[in-house]
């Protein structure tokens, strides 16, 4: 249970911090990028899952945490523009 929950932090902090190191964000602290990199983990899961794409291992979950939560930026600069 905790070595879960150790697993998603470190990926959802890894993540997280590359994708707003990709999306030239000003950083969003320890907290959020968790918060981004474990959302970004659930999107980029369903978006991997669409196009048919299923691997695993920890490089190829953080790689498509990394593709949810930029996704999550991108649509959220998208709404505040609207």
């Amino acid at each position: 249970m905790i070595s879960s929950l150790i697993w998603w932090a470190v990926v959802g902090l890894i993540a997280g911090w590359a994708a707003g190191r990709i999306m030239k964000g000003g950083g969003y602290g320890v907290v959020m990028d968790i918060v981004l990199g474990i959302l970004g983990a659930v999107v980029g899961g369903w978006l991997m899952s669409v196009f048919g794409i299923h691997a695993g291992g920890f490089v190829t979950t953080i790689l498509v945490a990394i593709v949810g939560a930029v996704f999550l930026i991108w649509i959220t600069r998208l709404l505040k523009k609207a």
